[in-house]
């Protein structure tokens, strides 16, 4: 807890939740009183961004909720940062600054946090969103609101104007705690290259085409996890212990505290819009792939076919586990399986795993439940890379991405491009329940 957090919290009159005790960095920083109706706070994370007032502005362009919402722009920089960055983080708050005024009203309020010099261990997106997340909760506590949104949004994405309508009237008919938000990132225009509009077409397909082979192999929580695009009400965001300080992937390590649970689910009936642009300053993600892709001029590599069949065969024989309890038959289990599930299974201690799940279940149903609260999204993914890597090597995305529309028995002209496989699994995606 910093050193300050005595000096400044005698300004504050909020309750002090053991997650804000526990685990916030910072006490509250920002001194306005939240409206009484704050309803949405939009947390967007910042660093070395020339256009983030477009950014901000598509949020002051929705049309308005039922509450009154709040951007929260953290603005942020390593320690260890170049003069340039150091500049053009001077200027955004600046421009903020001159931008904030002239667009508050009773619904809209606009904050920026400013922490330039992040320790070079943790500086990165993650904490930027932590600290950004963290303040939201500060907010909603002040006014009694432990179940207020908090979204997360991107410094260079946009978003259809009826973003902030959905996302209230999302929340409010139903019981999700956590949801995924459709998004789409641009495929054509003069804003960006022809280079990069191919790229991100690659990447996208590739990142739906991942999520829908996932369920054709009938794994229970699949869904897309981009940080641009997710939302969490305070009081789930505090009860799993908040936002990592991951520089890569925290939107998908954050997203996991809570899929596993229930009550998670899909916001579809608008759109993120997230850019398409390279970037270098993270090892992965959307910006790596983009900038990895133009650079090699090649298409993008998806997980091969056969990895999400083998899965397949083995969660289509998941409920016969439940009467194996001896390691005979656990043995004949996996001998029984395709061989790049059977040999990752046992490099991670299945019998074991298998007898501990026996021990705390007394039925069918809740040991299935807690099976998959085990065998999750990331023991998917080193599945899929095991696969891969020692069984089923990459193809092409276009080959993976037909493989599976044959597999689900849609038809597709052989001629269809990258472009309209893409369009055709956004279909599949927003149709989805």
């Amino acid at each position: 807890m910093p050193d300050n957090f005595v000096r400044h919290f005698s300004f504050f009159c909020v309750r002090m939740t053991n997650y804000l005790h526990k685990h916030a960095i910072y006490p509250s920083q920002i001194k306005a009183s939240p409206r009484p109706n704050l309803n949405i706070i939009i947390v967007i994370p910042c660093h070395d961004e020339p256009d983030v007032l477009s950014s901000v502005q598509a949020l002051r362009d929705c049309k308005p909720p039922e509450g009154s919402v709040e951007v929260i722009v953290v603005v942020n920089g390593s320690e260890q940062n170049t003069t340039e960055i150091k500049q053009q983080n001077k200027l955004t708050i600046s421009q903020l600054q001159q931008w904030i005024p002239r667009n508050t009203d009773e619904r809209f309020q606009c904050f920026t946090l400013y922490h330039p010099d992040m320790p070079v261990k943790h500086a990165g997106v993650g904490l930027a969103r932590k600290i950004g997340m963290d303040e939201a909760v500060w907010r909603f506590e002040k006014i009694g609101n432990p179940r207020g949104i908090i979204a997360c949004f991107d410094a260079d994405s946009r978003c259809d104007t009826n973003y902030l309508q959905a996302l209230e009237q999302h929340f409010t008919q139903t019981d999700t705690v956590a949801c995924s938000i459709y998004f789409e990132h641009p495929t054509n225009g003069t804003k960006y290259s022809e280079a990069i509009y191919k790229a991100i077409i690659d990447y996208e397909l590739y990142l739906r085409y991942y999520v829908q082979a996932l369920r054709f192999a009938g794994f229970p929580h699949a869904y897309q996890t981009i940080g641009s695009s997710m939302a969490v009400r305070a009081d789930a965001y505090q009860r799993q212990g908040g936002m990592n300080r991951r520089k890569a992937g925290e939107d998908f390590y954050f997203l996991q505290k809570f899929i596993p649970h229930g009550h998670y689910s899909e916001l579809h009936n608008t759109r993120v819009i997230p850019s398409p642009r390279p970037s270098d300053r993270v090892p992965f993600g959307t910006g790596k792939a983009v900038g990895d892709l133009i650079e090699a001029d090649t298409s993008y590599l998806a997980y091969h076919p056969n990895v999400f069949i083998d899965l397949k065969t083995f969660i289509q024989k998941i409920n016969t586990l439940y009467d194996k309890k001896s390691d005979a038959e656990m043995s004949e289990f996996t001998d029984n399986l395709p061989d790049s599930i059977g040999t990752f299974l046992i490099q991670y201690h299945f019998y074991k795993k298998i007898k501990e799940i026996h021990q705390h279940t007394s039925n069918e149903r809740t040991f299935k439940q807690r099976f998959f609260q085990w065998f999750n999204a990331f023991m998917v993914l080193k599945y899929v890379h095991h696969a891969r890597d020692r069984y089923h090597p990459s193809v092409p995305v276009y080959e993976a991405a037909m493989w599976l529309l044959q597999e689900i028995k849609i038809n597709i002209s052989p001629e269809a491009n990258t472009k309209v496989l893409l369009d055709i699994y956004r279909k599949l995606e927003r149709n989805s329940t």
